[in-house]
């Protein structure tokens, strides 16, 4: 039987967290495996109340470690990938859950059985709706010079012009294959991943999951959207934001880094022109009061000076971003 490791990341969200777990205890309970929790360093007690709570709860199947360090999203989740099964096992998939997250009790089988049945798909994603049982969008295209300009300008000819480059896609009502999926929900064939690697933990936050849909992509891996797998999500617990204020650095950073580590220095400098000239046309447009303005406060600006510092300087290690920065999930 097919074996699943879920992967729970927790950044001093510990209550959540531990209902994201009891979730995840009945969807897996007639799954071969186990629920590992990390907590990714939140120096606020939550690791103690995790292993209490196990504890206390008798959830046999539940692993709390530490990983000693808050490297981030994609780090955090690496710890509980290489921790594998008890024993040193070795899964065939990775499950990877958000702590403010709730699968159905089937949503995990779902995507265990579509792979089993496709050995072709690397990863698979779920359905992921809000506690108002609205869907979230969790599929897109992977980003380009073209879809740069798009988001930029977000024009109603432009957008028609290049709908083919739209990053966020309409949610399918079938299982279908996609560029990337949203990694609230993501289910991972450990072949896979000893093959292109798990998540690069040179991003802090926001692109890993893109880029390792794009690695997997390249070595030949689908990644599908499977709807019948349904979780709930809450969305922006550890951030405590649903919109920003100003964009954070650690955005930029990961930006940058997708496009100048996959497609060159080259499309990396044209994808921030590009942006900015789209910007430039929302900014006209909503001077004239015919759009609302695009983006976060100061948002190309900020663009522009951090990627004229990445061109100078390159980008500082994930690690050192501040933890009061780092969460758990994302939005999208």
């Amino acid at each position: 039987m097919a074996t699943v490791l879920t992967v729970i990341l927790n950044w001093r969200t510990a209550p959540m967290t531990l209902k994201s777990a009891e979730a995840a205890i009945a969807a897996m309970k007639d799954i071969a495996g186990e629920i590992v929790i990390v907590d990714n360093d939140s120096q606020d007690g939550s690791e103690d109340i995790l292993r209490e709570a196990v504890a206390e709860g008798g959830w046999d199947r539940v692993r709390v470690i530490q990983s000693g360090h808050n490297g981030g999203f994609g780090a955090g989740n690496n710890v509980g990938i290489r921790a594998g099964l008890t024993g040193g096992g070795r899964p065939d998939y990775v499950y990877l859950l958000n702590s403010d997250a709730f699968p159905a009790v089937d949503a995990i089988q779902v995507l265990r059985d579509h792979m089993e049945a496709n050995p072709a798909v690397g990863l698979a994603g779920s359905y992921i709706h809000g506690t108002d049982d609205q869907p979230h969008v969790t599929c897109f295209r992977f980003p380009s010079v073209a879809s740069e300009f798009e988001g930029g300008a977000q024009s109603g000819p432009v957008s028609r012009l290049l709908r083919h480059a739209i990053i966020p896609q309409p949610i399918p009502e079938q299982t279908t294959p996609m560029d990337w999926v949203a990694g609230a929900s993501l289910m991972m064939r450990q072949d896979m991943l000893d093959q292109i690697g798990a998540f690069d933990e040179g991003y802090f936050l926001y692109f890993e999951e893109t880029d390792l849909c794009l690695r997997a992509a390249r070595a030949g891996w689908r990644t599908d959207y499977v709807p019948t797998s349904r979780v709930a999500h809450i969305g922006s617990v550890s951030t405590g934001m649903k919109q920003w204020d100003r964009t954070p650095g650690y955005w930029f950073d990961s930006r940058w880094r997708y496009f100048r580590k996959n497609h060159g220095l080259g499309t990396a400098m044209a994808a921030t022109l590009a942006q900015v000239s789209g910007l430039s046309i929302n900014r006209l447009r909503a001077a004239l009061g015919n759009a609302p303005r695009n983006g976060p406060k100061g948002h190309m600006r900020d663009l522009l000076a951090h990627d004229l510092r990445a061109l100078r300087k390159g980008i500082a290690p994930a690690s050192i971003h501040s933890s009061a920065s780092s969460v758990t999930e994302r939005t999208t």
